[in-house]
């Protein structure tokens, strides 16, 4: 799993059958430390996340195994939305 910010949506009109009903998020990979990498990508979102919102991701074969991607041509799932974390005891991340 990865941490990512939620930085836009993809609109496919024209998709594998597979894929209809399933929302597209573009998302830019964080640090731990919560600084934002070059690294873009594009997720399905099983979890309702929106723009501005630190989520966790699955790439691979395990973006394939959530009640919302299973047996479709998935890379990256969006499978939770980020409430907080803290590496060493401090607080890099808190949602408001």
């Amino acid at each position: 799993m990865k941490i990512a910010l939620v930085v836009g949506t993809v609109v496919a009109s024209h998709k594998e059958p597979n894929l209809e009903g399933s929302r597209l998020l573009i998302l830019k990979n964080v640090t731990i430390e919560g600084q934002t990498q070059t690294e873009y990508v594009v997720a399905v979102d099983a979890v309702g996340a929106g723009p501005g919102e630190y989520v966790l991701y699955a790439g691979g074969s395990s973006a394939r195994q959530t009640a919302a991607t299973i047996n479709r041509p998935v890379d990256a799932v969006v499978m939770a939305i980020v409430d907080s974390w803290e590496v060493g005891g401090v607080e890099k991340y808190r949602k408001e």
